[in-house]
């Protein structure tokens, strides 16, 4: 009796969950992924913090250029 009620609450939770994760992903806008292709670079910053005076703040640099964006994927001994 004890492990159906607990089934049951389970199941119960596991229904309410992905009713309301296909709520919010219906409720998202429709809008564009990524950035437009074009010339220089999209800065992505990453910073990490491991807690009292510990850290690390990365910058990276993404081409906007998809043919360069591809080149940075190609090892390096095969590019020439």
């Amino acid at each position: 009796m004890e492990f159906a009620l607990s089934a049951l609450i389970a199941g119960g939770i596991l229904v309410v969950l992905a009713v309301r994760a296909v709520f919010v992903v219906r409720s998202e806008p429709d809008r564009p992924r990524g950035v437009e292709p074009g010339e220089g670079y999209t800065k992505i910053l990453s910073e990490y913090s491991s807690g009292v005076g510990g850290g690390e703040r990365l910058i990276t640099r993404v081409p906007r250029d998809p043919d360069a964006y591809a080149r940075a994927f190609v090892p390096r001994k095969e590019r020439r």
